[in-house]
């Protein structure tokens, strides 16, 4: 574990109680241009960086990234060494850990396996832990309706918290920091319109922090009570396949107001993805510490491999010699045939339909980006375009904002800094949000 890494967020959360508006920007990504991205913009800041990975993405099993919280972390690794980011800035947190992913089995199966997986992930040097038992099991319900009881829920984040620590008491350095409750949306943003996003209840945050610390000093965790630093809730920001939940300071003035009284919680949001500065600015002064993005990095990647595939066609199309990527086409036929990461959020009677698959705010993109025909295609893509210099005109046709950059000499036309460029403008955001002196930095590069 990141002595450096967890000081660094302990003093953020310091900060904040003692009236500094300072926070973090977490990635919630396992792609490795996101990733790489991430760390140029904590280079710049002189920040750490906090990457985190979902008991989906990640897990014992695998995942649907394929990799174990060891493999995930080692990856995590190889790209710092390649990016020259220090290791002991980097934050690894694990999100929504529990029995999530196991709820359609018995509760006491689906524990066990949340309790195996947060071990695996506290071993592997996980320093921030989600604890989220919130989702009922295939035999939590009331008359038939999946049901969970807010009581039994915080027992089993006790229960979890309880693995955590006998997976860090053979570790040389101090335990992991947690963060306790959910959001009410799924992790990734909504499936549907949301225009009428509810903000979560004073009486249930003071519930949740309450009945988890007594949970807690039921099984002796006074320890782990004290490096428990958040408390996770719904801030009326969220996103859905085509629409965005604007983040609105009034509505959620009671949950700031609340959060000051307690000396020893932030909170941390989720689903801030495609807020505006302006808002996640508000957010972090009204103590959502902990500013969470995923899907709106890998759509901003999405739209710079797009733009240049399009740059591609029109400029490389009567080449000879020269095979195209046809990187477009290979990720719409692909979602074509397999359609499992998107069917439940497009169907086909939405009148998005046709284009949403692609380009919705949800991203289900970034599920296929890693298949081995798409994942060749992109670096067909970066190779065919640097055979030559970029012309400037269709730079400026495609990446406008790239472009004022490179005409300014802030940027080179190189491929992937075109799409590292085009990821920094939503962690500029985040930068400029989370510490106001920042943001707005690119990188030169050398060819």
């Amino acid at each position: 574990m990141s002595k450096t890494a967890v000081k660094s967020l302990r003093d953020i959360v310091s900060a904040q109680k003692s009236g500094r508006p300072i926070g973090i920007m977490s990635v919630c990504s396992a792609n490795r241009f996101v990733l790489e991205a991430a760390m140029r913009q904590a280079i710049v800041d002189g920040t750490i960086l906090c990457i985190e990975s979902t008991a989906a993405q990640v897990n014992q099993f695998g995942g649907y990234t394929g990799m174990t919280p060891r493999e995930f972390a080692a990856f995590v690794g190889r790209t710092a060494g390649e990016m020259n980011f220090p290791q002991d800035r980097i934050l690894l947190g694990g999100d929504h850990l529990g029995p999530g992913p196991w709820q359609k089995e018995p509760a006491g199966e689906a524990m066990r396996k949340g309790c195996d997986l947060i071990r695996e992930y506290v071993a592997a040097g996980y320093e921030k832990i989600h604890l989220d038992a919130s989702m009922p099991c295939i035999d939590d319900n009331a008359d038939g309706i999946p049901m969970l009881q807010a009581e039994v829920a915080v027992e089993r984040s006790a229960l979890l918290c309880e693995a955590a620590e006998a997976a860090a008491s053979p570790l040389p350095d101090q335990g992991p920091v947690y963060v306790i409750g959910t959001d009410v949306p799924p992790p990734g943003g909504m499936s549907g319109a949301g225009h009428d996003l509810s903000v979560s209840e004073i009486e249930d945050v003071e519930y949740t922090i309450e009945a988890t610390k007594k949970s807690f000093d039921l099984r002796d965790l006074e320890k782990a009570w004290a490096r428990t630093v958040a408390v996770v809730v719904q801030a009326g920001a969220d996103f859905g396949p085509h629409t965005v939940v604007d983040y609105d300071r009034n509505r959620a003035e009671k949950l700031t107001a609340f959060i000051e009284g307690n000396s020893q919680f932030v909170y941390e949001a989720h689903s801030t993805d495609y807020q505006r500065q302006s808002a996640l600015t508000e957010m972090v002064e009204d103590h959502f510490a902990v500013l969470k993005v995923g899907p709106a990095l890998t759509f901003s990647l999405r739209e710079a491999l797009t733009a240049l595939a399009a740059i591609e066609e029109e400029w490389l199309a009567n080449r000879r010699g020269i095979q195209r990527s046809m990187l477009r086409q290979r990720i719409e036929e692909t979602m074509r045939k397999d359609p499992v990461h998107w069917v439940k959020y497009h169907r086909g009677d939405d009148p998005h339909f046709r284009f949403a698959p692609y380009y919705s705010y949800s991203d289900r993109v970034r599920y296929y980006l890693t298949r081995p025909g798409i994942d060749q295609s992109v670096k067909r893509l970066i190779a065919n375009l640097r055979l030559d210099r970029i012309p400037l005109p269709l730079i400026s046709q495609y990446l406008p904002k790239q472009y004022d950059l490179v005409r300014e000499g802030r940027l080179c036309g190189d491929p992937k800094e075109l799409i590292y460029s085009k990821i920094m403008e939503v962690t500029s955001r985040y930068s400029a949000a989370c510490k106001p002196e920042t943001g707005n930095a690119f990188f030169l590069c050398e060819r």
